[in-house]
């Protein structure tokens, strides 16, 4: 549409008049009505008598100002963000170079990424002794002919930078003859390794999955034949990881809940000594508050292992140093048993209860265990069974677990000990009966536990 002004009462507009009305246009200043409109300015022509006026185009105020501020708006963001960006990778190298400056101080040996493809022929196939959902084990010699176990964290390993930094920071103050002991870690090259001493006869799952197929865990050393053990022999290794735990329920300073008690976390060194590992899910016990009290446990996040798990404390979050115990009790059912926590839909503590309930007790016994006094097997299943208690409180402290299992380990025969030799017993022996498999029919692939943790650096007292 094209709209042509004639002015009222003289012949043409003046300069003023042109500049006014090209103005009203520019600027949208144009009333619409229900019938026209909107109207939008294509071309403002001069003809006639104003060919010769000339009329400077200009941006309009409103364009300008709308304009500086998306610049200013624009400028501002970026520099914002910037500053956040530096001042985040800022502080995630401070934190970074702290925790490497701290665990220098506490004697850890940090080892270099050449070191450890060294010491294990650049992690050949051969050196690999076990793979779990952590990563892959390997054997290694470092320089000075030390024997080690080196834990190799895979990208994207159900543990995480916080359970690395926690067993770190835990083993590297835990002295114990029954807790594995860390010889030092590697983190760089995007990896993350831990130490450990060389354990070579394996986790107790191992030995108690002889005749059956083995269970995947981050420890599980392969290639080498496993003999049954005897009682004497579990009985053995549950004291030794009872101390070991009750090392960290009462001798550290603060104490310390393990919360992954579990047979294949309980190694066994030559003399078949139960050493307690992996420490990535412990958590600190909780510390007095200003009157002098302390709490009984930690609310926190469930973490372990499924058929390990304390029940309380998986509806209630609250975590105590009967948690261990409870999963503890778990791992005794397994040395009387050989049975795993959690098999086909079967549960090992309602399974063991039952039978101990019915009478039939000795038919549950691991046929592999050989030849038993009854009398200790009847203690020994009815400590297991106190432990795996539903209420925290039915459950025995660490300390009375280690007392009964020293007085059960006082009434089996002497033997020497390694499983392979014979044990002797005694006028109560009793001999499993020929009907039992010599196989285990339960088995189930091992769960890991896995992420939390607290980030405070305990202080632990060396026994």
């Amino acid at each position: 549409m094209y709209v042509k002004f004639f002015p009222a009462n003289k012949s043409t507009f003046n300069v003023s008049e042109i500049l006014q009305i090209r103005d009203m246009f520019t600027g949208w200043n144009i009333r619409d009505s229900d019938i026209f409109g909107p109207y939008e300015l294509l071309n403002f022509t001069l003809l006639g008598p104003y060919t010769d006026v000339i009329v400077e185009r200009h941006k309009s105020g409103v364009n300008k100002g709308v304009l500086a501020g998306i610049i200013v708006g624009a400028v501002a963001l970026s520099v914002t963000l910037t500053a956040l960006i530096s001042v985040f990778i800022m502080r995630k190298w401070y934190t970074y170079q702290t925790s490497k400056i701290r665990l220098k101080i506490d004697g850890v040996k940090c080892f270099t990424f050449g070191e450890m493809a060294s010491a294990t022929n650049n992690f050949s196939n051969s050196s690999q002794v076990g793979q779990g959902g952590y990563g892959k084990v390997y054997k290694g010699i470092l320089a000075d002919g030390t024997v080690v176990a080196i834990k190799r964290a895979q990208e994207g390993s159900l543990q995480g930078s916080k359970e690395f930094c926690t067993e770190i920071e835990l083993l590297s103050r835990l002295h114990h003859r029954n807790l594995v002991s860390l010889v030092g870690y590697c983190d760089e090259e995007d990896e993350q390794m831990l130490v450990y001493e060389f354990i070579p006869n394996g986790t107790l799952r191992d030995h108690l999955s002889v005749g059956n197929s083995s269970s995947n865990n981050s420890w599980h050393v392969t290639g080498k034949a496993r003999e049954p053990l005897s009682l004497s022999m579990r009985l053995r290794v549950a004291l030794g990881s009872a101390r070991g735990i009750l090392y960290l329920h009462t001798e550290a300073d603060p104490p310390i809940f393990h919360r992954d008690i579990k047979a294949s976390n309980i190694l066994l060194d030559p003399k078949f000594v139960a050493k307690v590992a992996d420490f990535g899910l412990s958590r600190l016990a909780p510390l007095s508050d200003a009157d002098g009290t302390i709490p009984g446990h930690v609310s926190t996040v469930v973490k372990g292992t499924p058929g390990y798990l304390d029940p309380e404390y998986f509806l209630t979050h609250k975590l105590t140093d009967r948690t261990d115990v409870y999963s503890l009790g778990v791992v005794f059912l397994e040395l009387l048993t050989g049975m795993h926590p959690i098999s086909h839909g079967k549960n090992i503590v309602r399974e063991v209860n039952a039978a101990y309930e019915s009478g039939m007790m000795f038919s549950m016994i691991d046929g592999r265990m050989g030849a038993y006094p009854s009398e200790c097997i009847e203690k020994f299943v009815a400590l297991a069974l106190r432990c795996c208690q539903d209420e925290t409180d039915a459950r025995p402290s660490m300390a009375e677990v280690v007392r009964v299992l020293e007085n059960l380990f006082r009434m089996t025969p002497e033997v020497d000990t390694t499983p392979s030799e014979s044990m002797s017993t005694s006028s109560q022996s009793v001999t499993p009966p020929s009907s039992l498999p010599s196989g285990n029919p339960y088995f189930s692939t091992d769960v890991s536990g896995s992420d939390l943790l607290s980030g405070a650096s305990p202080n632990i007292t060396p026994r």
